[in-house]
C-alpha cells in the first residue's frame, strides 16, 4: 500500500492501485446513479491507513453510496441499490442515501447535489468520496478540500455548526487510537482557519 498521497493525482493514482477499490467504484458505475459516488469512511479511512503506512485496510461498519435524484425520494428506492450491490459484492455492508431527500431527516433546505450535501458533513476530512466517470477515469469529489484530509487533520466542517455532535462523533469513533498521527484542530483554530475553507455552492471541486 502507498505510504504517502500529497494532492489529488496522487490520491487517484492510490485508489486505482487497489484492485478491491476500483471494482466496488465500478460496482456504483454500473447502477447508473445521478451524481453517484462512494465517500465518507470509505475514501477517509484508507487514506488515513495509507498515511500510517498500515498494510491491511481497516474495516469498514459499511459504504456510504451517495446519489442525487430529486424525483424519487422514496426510501425503498435506496434499499433496492443496496440489495444489488450486496448480490454483486456480499462482504461489503452498502448503504446508499439519496442525498435529495436527506434534508428531510435533517430538518433543513433541500440540498442542491451530492456535493452541496457533502460539504454540510461533520468533519471536512470524511466530506471526500470518489466515482469511476464516463471515461473510466477515477474522479475525487471533495467540496471541501483534500487539505484536511491528506494532512491528517480533524476539523469541523464549516457548515456544521453542531459543536456538541462534532465532539461526540470524535469521541465515539476511536479515531485518534486506531490512526495516532491524527491531530483534532480545536475550535479557537477552526474559527481563525475556516474561512480558507468557505466555499460558495456554485463553487465545487472536483478532481
Amino acid at each position: 500500500m502507498w505510504q504517502k498521497i500529497a494532492d489529488a493525482e496522487g490520491l487517484r493514482e492510490a485508489i486505482r492501485q487497489q484492485p478491491e477499490m476500483m471494482a466496488d467504484l465500478q460496482l456504483v458505475a454500473e447502477l447508473g446513479l445521478p451524481q453517484g459516488c462512494i465517500a465518507a469512511g470509505y475514501i477517509r479511512n484508507f487514506v488515513w491507513d495509507v498515511l500510517h503506512g498500515y498494510t491491511v485496510r481497516t474495516p469498514l461498519h459499511d459504504v456510504d453510496v451517495l446519489y442525487y435524484d430529486p424525483l424519487c425520494l422514496d426510501e425503498e428506492a435506496e434499499k433496492t441499490y443496496d440489495a444489488r450491490l450486496r448480490e454483486r459484492n456480499p462482504r461489503l455492508n452498502w448503504s446508499a442515501k439519496n442525498q435529495a431527500r436527506m434534508h428531510l431527516r435533517n430538518g433543513v433546505a433541500p440540498y442542491l447535489s451530492v456535493e452541496d450535501a457533502m460539504k454540510r458533513w461533520p468533519e471536512t476530512a470524511t466530506a471526500v468520496g470518489a466515482r469511476i466517470d464516463a471515461a473510466g477515469e477515477v474522479e475525487i469529489i471533495a467540496p471541501l478540500g483534500l487539505a484536511d484530509l491528506l494532512s491528517l487533520q480533524v476539523r469541523q466542517g464549516p457548515y456544521f455548526h453542531d459543536d456538541a455532535v462534532f465532539r461526540q462523533r470524535v469521541n465515539s469513533k476511536a479515531w485518534f487510537s486506531r490512526w495516532p498521527r491524527l491531530v483534532l484542530v480545536e475550535k479557537e483554530e477552526r474559527e481563525r482557519c475556516d474561512t480558507s475553507h468557505m466555499r460558495g455552492s456554485g463553487n465545487i471541486i472536483r478532481f
